[in-house]
């Protein structure tokens, strides 16, 4: 795969969070009620980083979740059979239930992730509602899933691939473009 664009920059990333942060507050009339719940792995950065504006902005603090979907995925099967899935674990600060739960992913592309993150959820306990934040909504969905907040929408081909970084894992913020090599 070679690198075909960087499409966010740090400073894009910042200026996405801190719309997506403004949205979520203004659509929740605040953040009563409401939980910040990041999609392992880089979800839960995102989330954080969502936490942190929404504090500047409204002076509080929102509860803040991590959430491990591996079984749940529908695609464990494809993986090879010595290959056993690693578990990461949840750790959800308190109940959902009756809570408006907002999933926060970085990429949006089939929904099948944002499923099991569902199901897991569901699992859990019952949220009053679930809502979902991404940082990239690519496109070429299969199920009927779509975000609530999106940083930004970054039409792709099937050949294509988006990369997200983040300092905290990738010790650099952008969102890029790879395509396939023929």
């Amino acid at each position: 795969m070679s690198k075909k664009a960087v499409v966010l920059d740090e400073q894009a990333i910042r200026r996405a969070l801190t719309r997506i942060a403004h949205e979520l507050i203004e659509r929740n009339k605040g953040i009563d009620d409401c939980l910040l719940i990041g999609i392992k792995t880089r979800g839960i950065y995102i989330a954080n980083r969502l936490a942190e504006k929404i504090r500047q902005i409204e002076g509080k603090d929102i509860p803040i979740g991590e959430l491990d979907i591996t079984l749940y995925r529908d695609d464990l099967t494809k993986k090879t059979s010595s290959q056993e899935p690693l578990v990461r674990g949840s750790d959800i600060p308190q109940s959902i239930r009756d809570k408006k739960v907002i999933l926060v992913d970085d990429v949006l592309y089939t929904g099948r992730t944002v499923r099991a993150a569902m199901d897991a959820l569901v699992d859990i306990g019952r949220p009053a509602a679930i809502q979902l934040a991404v940082l990239v909504d690519r496109g070429h969905r299969e199920l009927p899933i779509r975000a609530d907040f999106v940083g930004k929408n970054i039409p792709t081909s099937s050949s294509e691939k988006i990369v997200v970084e983040m300092a905290e894992v990738d010790e650099c913020d952008q969102v890029s473009i790879f395509e396939k090599n023929s």
